[in-house]
């Protein structure tokens, strides 16, 4: 099974449940749907259409990975982000980081790889991963993510993600990598 809203009613969460949950906690976001999107350079053959004119978006990539220990974590970077898996692992204080298994993907977070997002934290806060967000995210106008499939992207404030993270008692880390 592929990770677009095809497949939504095999997750724990579908895509469709997610959105109605935001909607009835009062949060306001934009929709868009389009052809699934697998990698970064995919989602930048079609964001320039998501974007609104005079805004400081956060697009984001998303890495699920796994230390030594069996301890899982959900890292979301700006999209372009350069980042040192060894560095990153130092940073953290949590040693050697490697990525997860699509197994372990959709067993943590409930999402399929291409799906990865920080709202995937709807299944992944109960499951233990801890989730730090590149702190740069703080100071967009909105933050574009997948709902937990590849062929759509909402974008929400940075105020309303926290607001949705609060109600369903994940609390992210901030990764200050321009430090």
């Amino acid at each position: 099974m592929d990770a677009s809203s095809t497949y939504q009613d095999s997750l724990p969460i579908s895509s469709d449940a997610l959105l109605e949950q935001l909607r009835s906690l009062g949060l306001s976001f934009t929709y868009h749907e389009h052809v699934p999107l697998r990698t970064v350079e995919d989602a930048k053959g079609v964001e320039r259409g998501l974007i609104e004119d005079g805004e400081i978006p956060f697009r984001v990539k998303n890495l699920y990975l796994r230390d030594k220990k069996k301890r899982n974590y959900l890292i979301t970077l700006e999209q372009d982000r350069e980042i040192d898996l060894k560095a990153l692992g130092a940073r953290l204080g949590v040693g050697n980081l490697s990525f997860g298994s699509a197994d372990r993907l959709l067993e943590n977070l409930g999402i399929r790889p291409g799906a990865v997002s920080p709202l995937a934290m709807a299944t992944g806060g109960s499951k233990g991963v801890r989730l730090f967000i590149d702190a740069a995210a703080q100071n967009a106008d909105r933050i574009y993510m997948h709902p937990l499939v590849n062929d759509r992207t909402i974008g929400m404030t940075p105020a309303d993600l926290l607001t949705y993270f609060a109600q369903i008692d994940v609390a992210p880390e901030w990764l200050d990598l321009d430090a």
